[in-house]
């Protein structure tokens, strides 16, 4: 089914799920297109954006935001078109960075709205990817939290994904040693040869430990956690003094996995004790006021450009949104996940 003038399709939260989304997660409704009142506009989804994230909002209790409630839409970045508007700030054509959700059409007053898109973007879902959320999560935490310096060792895990791609590019401008960890050899060659990261362990072979440590010979400075999991063991060890671990993320762990096993906490407080480490966590929703101008100053031409490359890995309808969304959490994804919506 085709994206319609007349039939608003939308995807709700069915249940939350147990352990990890599938087939009984979410329903497919449609409903009729809502007409703009005073004062608001009508806009319709080009660009949906999928990310971990999600699976947080959808717990059955609220986390760091709201939790979505069974029967509504399904929380999600967008990029769309104002096709009527009765707002004095919006005009019809043009193109808009929201949280429309999952759907083809919301109504807005505007207060939703993160940024105009500029009129000659080349690339408009790069507002969802590299000029958005992931790319403002890295660039936050490398520079408000990791402080690079020439000739450290920077390591991330899900390389070659939406934030991964970005911040090892920017930490190899900053002149560290950066090493990469991605599921599969395709993923880490690109990481290595496209990307330019020093080197890129995957994650799925033996011996993750002992290759991690082959690749950081002097340890690891920074680390940018957005994984946790097998992935996190191998790299505390490592940490040197004065070490910092910015935290965005925690996939392996999102839907319950590794949360009942062995303590391990008195451990990693004693690595963040004897090695002085600096570990902040961070929601970047919240740094969007004072920090979103200036990374969209620093970033948008070096991206544009080319000079910091991206990859896109776009799911080709919204009926494919679910799928789409149950393979970037078991990392099926290679790059920045987008939903071609219209």
């Amino acid at each position: 089914m085709s994206q319609s003038a007349t039939v608003n399709r939308r995807y709700v939260l069915a249940q939350s799920p147990k352990g990890e989304p599938d087939a009984s997660t979410f329903r497919l409704e449609t409903v009729a297109v809502p007409t703009p009142g005073p004062g608001q506009m009508l806009l319709r989804t080009t660009w949906l954006s999928l990310d971990p994230y999600m699976r947080v909002r959808i717990y059955e209790t609220d986390g760091y935001m709201a939790s979505v409630k069974p029967g509504e839409v399904m929380v999600g970045g967008t990029v769309s078109e104002v096709v009527a508007s009765n707002h004095p700030d919006y005009k019809v054509g043009e193109l808009v960075h929201s949280y429309a959700g999952w759907q083809d059409y919301t109504l807005s007053d505007g207060s939703d709205v993160i940024i105009k898109l500029p009129a000659n973007a080349k690339q408009p879902s790069m507002y969802l990817g590299s000029l958005g959320m992931p790319g403002f999560t890295a660039w936050y935490a490398l520079n408000q939290i990791g402080h690079p310096k020439n000739g450290e060792t920077f390591v991330v895990a899900a390389a070659t994904g939406a934030v991964g791609q970005i911040i090892g590019q920017l930490a190899k401008l900053a002149g560290c040693h950066v090493v990469g960890i991605a599921g599969g050899a395709d993923k880490c060659a690109y990481a290595v040869k496209e990307l330019g990261f020093d080197a890129c362990i995957d994650h799925r072979g033996a011996g993750l430990p002992e290759r991690l440590k082959a690749a950081c010979p002097k340890g690891i400075d920074i680390y940018m956690e957005n994984v946790g999991g097998p992935v996190f063991d191998a790299v505390l060890p490592l940490m040197n003094l004065n070490s910092r671990m910015p935290l965005c993320g925690l996939v392996a762990h999102y839907s319950g996995a590794g949360m009942n096993g062995a303590d391990r906490l008195p451990g990693f407080l004693t690595e963040a004790l004897f090695k002085r480490m600096k570990l902040e966590g961070f929601i970047i929703f919240d740094q969007y006021p004072a920090h979103y101008a200036n990374f969209l100053a620093a970033m948008t031409q070096p991206i544009e450009s080319g000079a910091v490359k991206i990859r896109e890995h776009v799911v080709g309808s919204l009926e494919e949104a679910p799928q789409g969304f149950t393979e970037l959490l078991a990392g099926g994804n290679f790059g920045k996940v987008v939903v071609k919506v219209a």
